[in-house]
């Protein structure tokens, strides 16, 4: 399979996930249920694909969702689920652990459905919108257990807004009172939270990370942030780039060793079947200036 084929196979896993997860919630909303067992095989399918081909679905997910009407909290589900999964793997977890923390951080907003899309949307307003905000892990925490989700899963629901420095909700747990689940899907939907609120996509990411960065020594456990950033680089796949040679490219994957020298696919030259044939910038040859927005790229290209 070739480098065009498996980006379109990846287009259309993650637009097959979304619909799914729609599929979900519509179900736990319109007639009460929630099949665990059909959540876990889901899991399993998004868990070896992000194994198989993680850079194809992170890119995949900018060019399915670019021209859909997009509704968030299912995205932002999605979303936080494959980022789960990736700071997972990276900390080696056994397969099933990574299904059970892929399947909380699905689920980890499912009471969030039945509050109006504003509160969740700006967090809340007014003091009962927080409050309403506040309590929401509890409530997501007795939905799944009601539908005899494991304990390990709930309890990672219940702790996902959780901090280091015990400023999360809705326990105020501090540091190692907080499970490694609810440690992962912390930084996982902050991340994908934090990249969001940025308006040009072409950048999120790297804002996205910048803004997790800034906060990691209080409210993040260091060693999760870490395995985000080395799995996905301060540059995430689909950033585009100013190199210093003046060459204009789009990072396709981040190097493992090195996060602040991601794989680069440089404007105008032929796209390589094997991502080891792409331009691979290092202290030692081409760096990367900064990031540049759509706009900068369409102007100069």
């Amino acid at each position: 399979m070739n480098d065009t084929e498996r980006a379109k196979r990846a287009e259309e896993f993650y637009a097959s996930f979304l619909k799914y997860t729609e599929t979900l919630f519509i179900d736990l909303t319109a007639r009460n249920e929630l099949d665990f067992n059909s959540v876990v095989e889901k899991i399993r399918m998004v868990t070896e694909f992000v194994k198989k081909d993680r850079r194809y679905l992170m890119h995949a997910k900018q060019v399915v969702e670019s021209d859909a009407n997009e509704n968030y909290h299912i995205s932002h589900s999605v979303r936080s689920s494959i980022i789960a999964l990736i700071i997972g793997i990276y900390l080696k977890l056994p397969k099933h652990r990574l299904i059970e923390v892929g399947v909380a951080a699905l689920v980890r907003d499912i009471s969030i459905l039945k509050l109006p899309p504003d509160i969740y949307l700006n967090g809340g307003t007014t003091e009962q919108e927080r409050r309403l905000m506040a309590v929401h892990p509890i409530h997501a925490y007795k939905i799944i257990k009601g539908f005899n989700f494991p304990l390990s899963i709930c309890e990672a629901v219940l702790q996902h807004h959780e901090r280091e420095d015990g400023s999360g909700y809705p326990q105020k747990l501090t540091g190692d009172r907080i499970g490694v689940y609810g440690k992962i899907i912390a930084v996982a939907c902050s991340y994908e939270a934090f990249s969001t609120k940025h308006v040009d996509e072409a950048k999120c990411g790297h804002m996205g990370m910048m803004t997790l960065l800034k906060n990691e020594g209080n409210q993040f456990d260091e060693t999760v942030v870490r395995a985000l950033v080395y799995s996905l680089s301060i540059y995430p796949v689909g950033t585009y780039v100013l190199l210093s040679d003046g060459r204009q490219g789009q990072v396709v994957d981040a190097d493992p060793e090195n996060p602040r020298y991601p794989i680069v696919h440089v404007h105008g030259e032929p796209l390589p079947g094997e991502i080891d044939n792409t331009l691979k910038t290092s202290p030692k040859g081409v760096s990367i200036v900064r990031t540049l927005t759509r706009k900068e790229v369409v102007v100069s290209t």
